[in-house]
């Protein structure tokens, strides 16, 4: 339990792109909560220099690695990329999260001690299980960030209330078992499809209540695309977990003498 709460073990997954401002800081304090982890930078070649800094970072610490991507690719690409690499290691825990101060990283063993008391393969931090909550949002963004989880928990039979959210702690061996090559979400609708895959494959899922806040610096990413997306993918889920379903009874019947 001490060795887990001080991140041995864990690699903790942080895409950017133009976050310049944002990744001295936040790598720091990722550190500070979990001093023996491994903070992995995805940068997808950001021209305000991002990818640079990181790579100074790490030469003053080698708990810091970088993996460059040669352009934007989308923020689920990223995550599945360093996902490999964290797996690849040998990491048996990963944890997914913002680069921009959105998710707290203080509440970082707050989230790995479901996993230390092995009570689920993955933890959501979740703003909207009791406890949490969002801070500095209009109201159209959380409407589109709380509808999003409502329709996409409605149309695909999940038993969570934070489908939407990026702050995610996952089991090694869980993460492992979800064959990457079958992801196609690009997005922001990445969190839904590998929660979706998570319990579909029978993991045990955890919220844990957390504040989110805007990003500190810079711009939002989210977009009227990306909802769409997400509207696509959900679809397509539901879809696939159907025939699933049919080709396991299919299956099923064909067994019988």
């Amino acid at each position: 339990m001490t060795e887990m709460k001080r991140g041995r073990g864990t690699w903790v997954v942080l895409p950017t792109y133009n976050e310049a401002d944002n990744i001295g800081p936040i790598s720091a304090a990722i550190l500070d909560a979990l001093p023996d982890a491994t903070v992995l930078v995805v940068d997808d070649g950001s021209p305000d220099g991002t990818g640079q800094l990181a790579d100074a970072l790490a030469l003053a610490d080698p708990r810091i690695r970088v993996r460059h991507r040669a352009a934007k690719q989308g923020l689920g690409r990223a995550y599945l990329d360093g996902f490999g690499i964290a797996l690849e290691d040998g990491a048996r825990i990963v944890v997914q999260m913002d680069a921009d101060f959105s998710h707290d990283p203080g509440v970082l063993p707050d989230l790995l001690a479901p996993l230390a008391e092995d009570r689920a393969e993955l933890v959501i931090g979740s703003r909207y299980t009791p406890g949490g909550g969002v801070v500095d949002w209009g109201i159209g963004r959380r409407l589109i960030s709380r509808g999003g989880s409502l329709f996409a928990g409605t149309v695909l039979g999940l038993p969570v209330k934070d489908l939407t959210g990026g702050f995610k702690v996952w089991r090694g061996p869980t993460l492992a078992a979800i064959p990457f090559e079958g992801v196609h979400a690009g997005g922001y609708v990445f969190q839904i499809e590998m929660t979706s895959r998570a319990v579909r494959s029978g993991a045990r899922v955890v919220e844990v209540p957390i504040t989110f806040r805007d990003r500190r610096i810079g711009v939002s990413k989210m977009s009227r695309r990306i909802v769409i997306e997400a509207l696509v993918v959900v679809v397509q889920l539901r879809i696939e977990a159907l025939l699933d379903r049919w080709r396991q009874r299919s299956a099923g019947r064909q067994r019988r003498p």
